[in-house]
C-alpha cells in the first residue's frame, strides 16, 4: 500500500486502541449508588453498580495482547513487525518441515524408471494424491483434458512420451504459441488453409480450396509442422493428421485457430514439487495412458 495509506492505517489503528482504553478508565466506577438507573425489564432492575474488576482488567489485558501482537506480526500498514513474520514464510517453513518428515519416503523410489512406478501400488497411490493436488484443476480427475488442455489418458504427447520428455515437461513446464494468420494470408487464406488440414487428417474436403491451402501451408506452415502436417517436439507443433487436437476439429474451430493463434503455457512445477515427487508424479502420468 501506499505510503500515505500505511500511515492512515497505523494512526487509525493506534487511536482506536488509546481511544478504547480511555473510554473504558474514564467511566470506570469504583463504587455505586446503590440505586438503580431506571431501566426496568419484565422485573430486572439495572442498579448503577461499577463493572467488576475481573472484567476491567480482561479487558486491558486484551488491549495490551493486541498492542503487543501488533509490535511483533505485520497489521501496522507496511510494518512488517519485528518478528520478520510472513504467510509465505510460515509457508516454507511448513514446507521444509514437512520434506524432511516425508522426504526419504519419496526418495526411495528416485532410481526406478516410470513404468516400475506405474507398476508399483504404493508409488501410483503417492502419485494419485499428488496429481489430485495439483494437475487435476487443468487436465480434470482422470487426466482426460478438456478444451485447451491435452488428454494424458492417450498416446498423442506433443512434447514426447520418453521419460525424460514427460518429467522435463513437470520440472519446467512449457510453452507454445501457434501464430495468428488472418492478417497474413487473409480470410480467404485461412479457409484454404483449414481446407488442407482437414484432407490430411482424412476427411472429405473441397480439392480445389484444398490445393490453394497446401500452397499456403507450405510457406507458413511447414517451419513447425512439417512438410506432412506431423508436428515437431521442438517447437510444441501438433501432428495435424490424426485429429487429436486441444481446440476440437469443426472448421469453424480449426479456421478459428489459424486464424487468431493460440498461446499454450504449461506452468513449471519442479521448485513446487521438487525432483522426487515429479518423478513419482511423472510414472502416474505415464500409466494413465497406459490403462
Amino acid at each position: 500500500m501506499s505510503t500515505a495509506f500505511s500511515i492512515f492505517v497505523i494512526a487509525g489503528t493506534i487511536l482506536s486502541m488509546v481511544g478504547f482504553f480511555l473510554l473504558l478508565h474514564l467511566n470506570r466506577k469504583i463504587t455505586g449508588s446503590g440505586e438503580t438507573t431506571g431501566h426496568d425489564w419484565d422485573g430486572i432492575q439495572e442498579f448503577d453498580n461499577p463493572l467488576p474488576v475481573w472484567w476491567y482488567w480482561w479487558f486491558v489485558l486484551t488491549l495490551v495482547f493486541g498492542a503487543v501482537y501488533l509490535v511483533y506480526y505485520p497489521g501496522l500498514g507496511n510494518f512488517m513487525g519485528l518478528g520478520n513474520w510472513t504467510q509465505f514464510s510460515q509457508l516454507e517453513e511448513s514446507q521444509k518441515i514437512a520434506d524432511e518428515k516425508y522426504g526419504p519416503i519419496y526418495a526411495q523410489y528416485r532410481d526406478k524408471s516410470l513404468d516400475e512406478l506405474g507398476a508399483d501400488p504404493n508409488a501410483l497411490n503417492m502419485g494419485r494424491r499428488i496429481f489430485a493436488s495439483n494437475c487435476t484443476v487443468c487436465h480434470g480427475a482422470r487426466g482426460e483434458g478438456s478444451y485447451g488442455f491435452p488428454n494424458l489418458t492417450d498416446n498423442e504427447w506433443t512434447w514426447g512420451r520418453e521419460d525424460a520428455d514427460i518429467e522435463t515437461t513437470i520440472l519446467h513446464g512449457r510453452s507454445a504459441s501457434m501464430a495468428p494468420w488472418e492478417q497474413v494470408i487473409g480470410e480467404e487464406g485461412v479457409s484454404q488453409v483449414t481446407e488442407y488440414v482437414l484432407k490430411i487428417a482424412g476427411r472429405e474436403v473441397d480439392e480445389a480450396m484444398a490445393g490453394k491451402g497446401k500452397n499456403q501451408f507450405d510457406m507458413f506452415c511447414v517451419a513447425c509442422h512439417g512438410p506432412e502436417g506431423k508436428g515437431q517436439k521442438l517447437f510444441g507443433a501438433p501432428d495435424l493428421t490424426n485429429e487429436i487436437w486441444l481446440y476440437g476439429n469443426s472448421r469453424a474451430r480449426i479456421a478459428d485457430v489459424i486464424g487468431k493463434g493460440r498461446n499454450g503455457i504449461m506452468p513449471a512445477f519442479g521448485e513446487r514439487l521438487g525432483e522426487d515427487k515429479v518423478h513419482i508424479l511423472a510414472g502416474y502420468i505415464k500409466s494413465l495412458s497406459s490403462e
